[in-house]
Formats: structure tokens, sequence, C-alpha cells
């Protein structure tokens, strides 16, 4: 058995450490995610001590499953990277994105700067030609959102 160096543990190769008080969990888009994406990695405070909240996935199968709209007490960016090496500024694909009250359809690899408090989502995976790269990041301890309430 190989011994754990001193910096091994800042290398995260299994989604399944994500934490179990992860807030996701309790919503019906997590409840969908296993039938429409593969998570890849997740991490976050909970993790380790200075670790922010990050994640990401292969979206694969398209579905009306959506993220409900919500804020954040901290800055997000949200990556959309089409998995077609020949052919990578092309999703392959269409998400829905709402930003405020616009709604975006976006159908070429894209990263998106979401201001801390700007409602955000839905977020639908409208379409799915090919696996799409999903990343996401926060520089907040954990994934926590603020739901929005219906009128908001």
């Amino acid at each position: 058995m190989m011994s754990q160096t001193k910096y091994e543990k800042y290398i995260i190769e299994d989604f399944r450490g994500r934490p179990a008080s992860d807030c996701r969990d309790e919503d019906e888009f997590q409840k969908e995610l296993h039938n429409i994406a593969f998570p890849i990695a997740y991490m976050d405070s909970k993790m380790f001590k200075g670790g922010f909240y990050t994640e990401c996935m292969w979206y694969h199968t398209a579905s009306e499953a959506k993220v409900e709209p919500h804020v954040h007490d901290f800055d997000e960016v949200l990556a959309f990277i089409g998995g077609d090496p020949n052919d990578y500024r092309n999703l392959n694909g269409e998400i829905e994105l709402w930003l405020g009250d616009e709604k975006h359809i976006l159908t070429r690899s894209c990263m998106v700067f979401i201001p801390r408090g700007l409602k955000h989502c839905p977020m639908i995976a409208k379409r799915v030609d090919k696996p799409m790269l999903h990343f996401s990041l926060g520089p907040g301890a954990v994934y926590e959102k603020k739901e929005m309430k219906p009128g908001k």
C-alpha cells in the first residue's frame, strides 16, 4: 500500500466525495440529474479547509428538468463546452438559461459570469446532440442558493 503524500489530499478524483449536506440533494432537478448528466467532480470547503464550491459534469440527454430560479451571496461562473474536438465552439446542443428576466439560448461553447445577487435560472438542457461539458464554480465555501419567491 502506498502512503499518502503531503498534497495528495488536494487531488479529488471521485465526485461521490460530495458532502451529503449539499442543498441540491433536496430539489427536483437533483432528483432527475442522474438521467441527464454524469457528474465528474465536486469540491467545497466541507471537503477540505479553503476549498470553494466547484463542480463539473457531462450532459448527455435533453430534459425539461430545470434548475429553479435563485440567487447566491457569491459570484458564480458557469461554463458550457461542446464535446466535439473537431468543432469545439459548437455546443452541439441547446441550453436555455435565464439571467434576471432575460431568456438566453446557448448554442456555442461559452462561459457565463453571474454577479452575486443576480437572479438566474431556470437552466434547462433543451437539446443534447453530443455530450456537453458543464462546469460551475463560485468563491463561496459551499453551494448555497436562495430560492426565489413567486412573483420576484
